[in-house]
């Protein structure tokens, strides 16, 4: 029978008004209580999920502890979890309905033992609020009354523990029922669970931040976040050395508790530390945002913490924070910030259910952004619902120390989640990368080579440049496609008997004159942005794919260098630097050039300039270029090996290019195979961009545009050193030379994986190369640490790299400086120069980063179309090469992939391997060494998993709503992966060829049949403003390789 009561809520408006309303409440003897020691089942209809029967205490959760510590709650190792409904709702009145629907989700888990009780129906468990009793003192009671009540409905058979942080109920009730115990939860942990880390750890983080938070809402007087300090007090701070000035870098797989701060300015200079200082959590970082340069107060030494060391995905729950951290660092917490970076963000609304649980009425909206290191944003918009599916940007307006969140407005739509021109939009955004056409202004500058009206040398250019026409044979040497050729080589023997080897680099300055609309352009955009399938120019494509293209037959402007060498030792005689006049006698490709390098003279066919001639000629030109390409690499050889002498590192970066079909469709992603005449063109490229850098700084010792690198943090090479430990290889890192021996002594003959791994751990350590000017670093910094070069600089490539275009500008008046004439050029002050060095570096990164981006979203699109579990290019064989506390990182020669594979899942069960070696996860625990990692099942079976074991991976697409998604790799097989005989004849030896991005472009190409029509009016839009956009328009990825020239790795930035 039921028992009719009211019960009444006392709600608060948005306004602050209170509303009293009294609702009718129906109590009955019975309700299910899903035990399994339950004496009448059928009375209390336990028709649902049971407790589990194995447990030695049932766990109830005060309403307090549901809410703080609902992510311990979650651990799997936790079961008998009895959540009254009066904590339930607690949740739901005080948290809201993110962390509601995740207590719910929780409690539907048929992995997680824990059931729902329905308390307050139960008319002996329901107990009225006093009059005068706080909201909070009756939630306590109601549910001690409940776990009482259990515990008796039970039979007195099972003890129950009721967590809880209120003190005066442990003290009220800790003893009053026998069998029911009430502790606190940090107690409960302590005692029950003395060896589950993780939770305890996360429990002393939740303990640690709520200490903070209460303290700081006493001394704030509500407050989230103390106020920053005045801009005087932080400057004077930073100058007596009690603050220390650097750059934000939150970790974006630990984003809400770790981030760190790069030492800047004056305070890396006069600081004794020698690491990152590490911001632990959101209150310590105090309102500044990724990228914001901040003052910082160390902490004292004992409240110091380390970074985890577990792998975590990227995730704002940061579920894995429990993971046991490394050696303390210095800690600190932002006092002040001296810089906001702060710019356009792309975010994602929230789903119809999160909006609708904010009310109908609802305006402020939080939007969740696409780059994991960046806060919720708060917005007002009544668009929420209308804009769920797209990708927004949105704008920071400012953040009080009121507020838990930033504050914004909204900016504009960019397109549909998970929309291939959605996403690369997304890239460019948070990339601050622009990509709108030239204007007409800009093009108005540009010269004309119509048909009607082509191009010529004119008069006045012939008299004053060196013509080498007819005295030199001038060739490039490129990857296939490629258009915009901005490097030539020659080499001749002179009259002497010596040789004269030759870099012809475009003369792009010519046609871009300092301060016209097209240089500010140029220089704003700072770098031709390559993607996985497009790329945006830097220049119009009247300049980067014609008059400063070095393409066979035609003469062209260029800038040369050229140097008289010894005969026989190959030591440079003399330099000459200037202007020049060149016709390309052959625009060859990398593989065409090594086949003739290597003796198989049959690949002339494929060369366009052979196929009009008589044999005569042809067989007389093929022994002229053999020669050249041969004596070229002879040279390369010779200069190699002078900076080997010094230290130069070849290090590894997987460099994966992208292959087009003849109608220029994407066909292949592949990894690039290295070929020795890589290594001949890229040392000529070194070889000029170091003797125009001696010029150029001897010239303009104060305003010089160079590039440094300096040598990385001996501790960045720990990981390295340990790896190549446990094959037997030691590597001395005490500098670049014993550094770049130890790699090449570090070969195993059975596994070339090894060494490439290796190399790659290296680039990882390296700092990034950086442009500087002279006037601001002393002569000692100017070193490049890699290529092993005492000064260094970027000259080679001035069609993608403005950075160039300076130097070329240097160059000229360096040259007019040496003729006794005036200075044309417009150069730069130090000042002014170390300004736009900063801005270049930044948009290098950008490109950088934009590129990996690109490629990591094609890969997922890709794998997104395929089931892991039947399609067997899903399969591949991984090599391990860092070990981790919770699982290993692979790197998947196949795809050119790195990643996390984790050995413990989230249900906190461990990897296995049976007899076959296929895996399978089961309950066990994992005990990682140094160089090993061993999982070990309760039944006793183990496996260990150790550094540069090859395995068999599964990949699949962890999808995200909000951010990007991510390739997931698993462990299936602890044995190498074994190719099908299927696919044998579509592979080569080494490497598979993957149709990835193909496949991509080609179910895009389908979803945009019926925007055909307007696809071809904007081609031709675009064709007219130069800018190259669009599928059918790009070549070939491996174009990227000229941004760095070799400068040891993309990945270091060098």
């Amino acid at each position: 029978m039921l028992q009719k009561r009211e019960k009444v809520l006392l709600l608060r408006t948005f306004r602050g008004r209170t509303l009293r309303i009294v609702r009718e409440h129906y109590l009955r003897p019975s309700v299910p209580c899903n035990s399994p020691l339950c004496p009448q089942p059928a009375t209390c209809r336990n028709d649902g999920k049971l407790l589990s029967s194995d447990v030695t205490h049932y766990i109830i959760p005060d309403w307090k502890v549901v809410q703080d510590y609902l992510e311990i709650l979650e651990f799997p190792e936790l079961k008998g979890i009895i959540f009254m409904q009066t904590a339930c709702q607690a949740v739901q009145h005080q948290r809201g309905r993110r962390q509601y629907n995740k207590l719910r989700n929780l409690l539907k888990d048929a992995r997680h033992d824990c059931v729902l009780f329905a308390n307050e129906f139960q008319q002996y468990c329901y107990l009225p609020r006093e009059r005068g009793e706080s909201m909070e003192k009756w939630q306590t009671r109601s549910i001690y009354n409940a776990a009482v009540w259990y515990y008796h409905h039970c039979q007195d058979r099972m003890p129950i523990v009721m967590v809880t942080e209120d003190e005066e109920a442990i003290q009220q009730y800790g003893s009053e029922t026998e069998g029911v115990f009430v502790i606190s939860f940090k107690n409960y942990l302590d005692n029950f669970w003395p060896d589950l880390k993780a939770a305890n750890e996360l429990c002393d983080s939740i303990l640690q931040s709520r200490r903070e938070r209460e303290s700081e809402s006493q001394e704030s007087h509500g407050k989230e976040y103390p106020e920053h300090l005045p801009l005087e007090v932080l400057e004077a701070g930073i100058k007596s050395g009690r603050y220390i000035q650097g750059i934000l870098n939150v970790n974006k797989h630990r984003a809400l508790m770790e981030a760190f701060v790069r030492l800047q300015g004056a305070s890396s200079k006069d600081s004794d530390l020698v690491s990152d200082i590490l911001i632990h959590g959101m209150k310590t970082r105090n309102r500044s945002i990724h990228g914001d340069v901040v003052a910082v107060e160390l902490l004292p030494k004992n409240e110091w913490k380390g970074r985890t060391a577990a792998l975590c995905e990227n995730d704002h729950e940061d579920k894995a924070l429990g993971e046991s951290p490394s050696e303390p660092m210095p800690t600190g917490r932002v006092v002040g910030i001296l810089q906001k970076n702060w710019r356009d963000y792309v975010v994602t609304f929230p789903s119809k259910e999160e909006v609708q649980s904010q009310g109908k009425n609802a305006q402020r909206i939080l939007v969740t952004p696409w780059d994991y290191r960046i806060p919720k944003i708060r917005i007002s918009t009544q668009q929420a619902e209308a804009l769920q599916d797209f990708r927004v940007v949105v704008r920071i307006d400012s953040w009080e120390p009121t507020s838990v969140y930033p504050n914004g407005h909204f900016v504009r739509v960019l397109g549909r989640i998970r929309d291939l021109e959605g996403e690369i939009a997304t890239i460019l955004v948070e990339n601050s990368i622009s990509v709108v056409p030239f204007s007409e202004a800009q093009m108005c500058e540009m010269p004309v080579n119509t048909p009607e009206n082509p191009w010529k040398v004119s008069p006045e250019e012939e008299r004053d440049r060196k013509d080498l026409r007819k005295t030199h044979l001038v060739f490039s040497i490129d990857p296939k496609g490629c258009e915009d050729v901005d490097d030539t080589l020659s080499v001749r023997t002179l009259r002497n008997g010596n040789l004269e080897l030759g870099v012809h680099i475009a003369d792009v300055t010519h046609f871009v004159a300092p301060n016209s609309y097209i240089d500010i352009e140029a220089r704003t955009r700072a770098t031709t942005y390559y993607l996985a399938d497009r790329r945006y120019d830097m220049l119009p494509s009247i300049l980067s794919a014609d008059l400063c293209s070095l393409l066979g037959g035609v003469d062209r402007y260029a800038v040369s260098v050229m140097w008289e060498l010894d005969k026989t030792s190959y030591e440079i005689k003399k330099v000459w630097y200037g202007r020049t006049i060149i016709r390309s006698a052959y625009k060859l490709f990398y593989e065409a050039a090594q086949e003739l390098l290597d003796g198989n003279f049959n690949v002339i066919d494929n060369i366009p300039e052979f196929k009009d001639l008589d044999e005569k000629s042809r067989q007389t030109k093929m022994e002229e270029l053999v020669w050249a390409i041969g004596k070229l690499t002879d040279i390369a050889r010779h200069v190699r090996a002078k900076r080997d002498r010094c230290g130069a590192l070849e290090l590894e970066g997987v460099e994966v290019r992208v292959q087009l079909d003849e109608k220029k469709n994407i066909r292949d992603l592949i990894p690039k195979q290295p070929l020795e005449v890589h290594e001949t063109v890229a040392e000529c490229m070194i070889l000029a961009n170091h003797w125009v850098a001696k010029k150029i700084w001897e010239s303009f010792p104060h305003q010089a545009l160079l590039r440094q690198h300096p040598p990385p943090h001996q501790e960045f090479f720990t990981e390295l050193r340990e790896c190549a430990k446990a094959k037997g290889f030691s590597i001395d890192t005490r500098s670049n030379k014993t550094l770049a021996d130890s790699l090449d002594n570090a070969n195993d003959p059975s596994d070339p994986i090894v060494n490439k791994l290796l190399r790659s751990m290296a680039t990882q350590a390296m700092s990034n190369a950086m442009y500087f000017s002279t006037g601001s670093c002393a002569e000692d910094e100017f070193h490049h640490y890699g290529l092993a070069l005492d000064k260094y600089t970027h000259f080679t490539s001035p069609i993608r790299r403005y950075s160039d275009i300076i130097v070329h500008r240097l160059l000229m008046a360096a040259i007019s400086k040496d003729k006794k004439m005036g200075i044309k050029e417009n150069l730069f002050s130090n000042k002014d120069l170390e300004e736009l060095c900063r801005h270049i570096n930044n948009r290098n990164r950008a490109a950088q980063h934009s590129q990996k981006q690109s490629m990591e979203l094609f890969q997922c699109m890709y794998f997104n179309d395929r089931d892991p579990e039947t399609e067997e290019r899903c399969l591949s064989d991984g090599v391990i090469y860092s070990i981790r506390t919770n699982g290993v990182l692979v790197f998947i020669p196949r795809f050119g992939i790195k990643g996390a594979a984790y050995l413990k899942n989230k249900d906190g069960l461990v990897i296995s391997c049976g007899p076959d070696s296929r895996s399978e996860w089961k309950p066990g625990s994992l005990q990682r060494f140094q160089n090993k990692i061993t999982s070990t099942t309760t039944g006793g079976d183990s496996v260990t998993f150790h550094l540069f074991d090859h395995v068999t991976v599964k990949i699949s697409v962890q999808a995200s709503r909000y951010h990007s998604d991510t390739i997931r790799l698993e462990i299936i097989r602890n044995q190498p992966y074994m190719i099908p005989d299927t696919e044998l004849c579509h592979q080569s030896a080494l490497l598979l060829k993957s149709e990835l991005v193909k496949e991509v472009t080609r179910s895009v190409e389908e979803a945009q049949l019926a925007q055909e029509v307007r696809a071809d009016t904007l081609q031709e839009e675009y064709q007219e403003y130069c800018q190259t956009k669009g599928r059918s328009l790009y070549k070939l990825l491996e174009e990227i390789r000229d941004l760095a020239l070799l400068d040891v790795s993309n990945h270091c930035g060098m």
